[in-house]
């Protein structure tokens, strides 16, 4: 990948996007089960495929050959946010969510920080929502495109930019807003001092805090990865 044409990145993008329209035929959002390979010949090594397992949360179900190589291993089953460093997975994970509830499609600019090993590293990425056998918008299609040396895997990105497009031309765009939704708690900062903790009087038995009393960056925070191997 080191003499990767940063013109075809935008080329294999818009190819899959022109793909995409082609399968709508009238329709808001095309069926996942209408997605074929073939179709796709030449972004095939850059595409996946989602399912949404969450809110906000998405695995792959296929990917591409690069994807593996930026990995440095096999990632069907893995956490969409797997790709991203943990200061980004919370927005990840918001504009994701704002893709399957709108539908919309969003674009991504990445960028991985240079390091040992690995020299630095922009990216361009597709998300394109579709529909289950159910009918419901929880399948997505996408790829992710990196220009330069990928060095010593796996590397994670941060996102630098992102372009949201309702599927329906004119109509509004999501922004893409925390959802509290599939989060555990989360450790106290270690910069902020504990307050001590009130005593309840005897016999009384403490109330618990509600859930959705947690700010959303709380509720982010405590995000965590779980890797299906089946």
């Amino acid at each position: 990948m080191a003499d990767f044409d940063p013109n075809r990145a935008g080329q294999i993008l818009l190819e899959l996007r022109h793909y995409w329209e082609g399968l709508r035929k009238g329709r808001a959002i095309p069926d996942r089960a209408d997605v074929e390979p073939k179709g796709i010949r030449s972004a095939l090594d850059f595409a996946f495929i989602l399912e949404r397992v969450a809110p906000g949360a998405a695995r792959f179900r296929l990917a591409g050959r690069h994807l593996i190589d930026l990995m440095g291993m096999e990632v069907r089953g893995m956490p969409f946010c797997s790709l991203l460093n943990p200061e980004s997975r919370g927005r990840l994970s918001d504009v994701l969510e704002s893709v399957f509830k709108a539908p919309q499609i969003a674009e991504l600019r990445l960028r991985s920080e240079p390091g040992y090993g690995r020299p630095e590293l922009v990216a361009r990425m597709l998300v394109l929502p579709l529909k289950s056998d159910l009918g419901d918008v929880t399948r997505a299609m996408g790829c992710i495109i990196s220009e330069g040396e990928i060095g010593r895997a796996p590397r994670r990105f941060d996102i630098m930019a992102e372009e949201l497009t309702p599927v329906i031309p004119g109509a509004l765009v999501l922004e893409p807003s925390p959802s509290a939704a599939g989060f555990t708690e989360a450790p106290a900062a270690p910069w902020r001092a504990a307050s001590p903790a009130p005593v309840a009087p005897e016999g009384v038995s403490e109330p618990r805090p509600a859930e959705g009393d947690a700010s959303p960056e709380a509720r982010r925070a405590r995000f965590r990865i779980v890797i299906d191997n089946d």
